[in-house]
């Protein structure tokens, strides 16, 4: 099990040039979780992908229900105190710690492509291309 953060769903989901760095993780691993507020995030990521003219709006639309698939009975609630406890003291965003409190709560790696994550929390983040190297 490990927990993504949102750039890596897209990075599955919507093709591009960080997908088959996505496809890879998901092999070596494929019980992906995260907090509820992934959805939002992604829903987020879709618009700017329909506003970049990159998306129809009919694939956003499939692309959100594959990611719903995907991520099904999956999601999870955060504890509000520990959240905002990790925002405050590293000055990360409320979201970024929801995925950084919930690698923690179920003691595995949190997957993600963020650079200030992977820094200011190098115990729990985890680069995709370090979690599973390129052939």
């Amino acid at each position: 099990m490990i927990v993504v953060d949102t750039n890596l769903i897209a990075y599955l989901l919507i093709n591009g040039e960080y997908s088959e760095t996505a496809e890879r993780v998901l092999g070596k691993d494929s019980d992906w979780v995260a907090p509820y507020l992934w959805r939002s995030e992604f829903r987020s990521v879709l618009v700017k992908c329909l506003r970049d003219r990159r998306l129809e709006l009919n694939d956003s639309f499939r692309i959100m229900a594959e990611a719903e698939a995907l991520m099904s009975e999956c999601e999870y609630a955060v504890s509000s105190p520990d959240v905002i406890s990790l925002a405050a003291s590293s000055a990360c965003s409320p979201y970024d710690a929801e995925f950084v409190v919930l690698a923690r709560e179920l003691s595995v790696p949190l997957i993600t492509p963020d650079r200030r994550l992977l820094e200011k929390f190098s115990k729990t983040a985890v680069a995709p291309d370090h979690f599973c190297p390129g052939v």
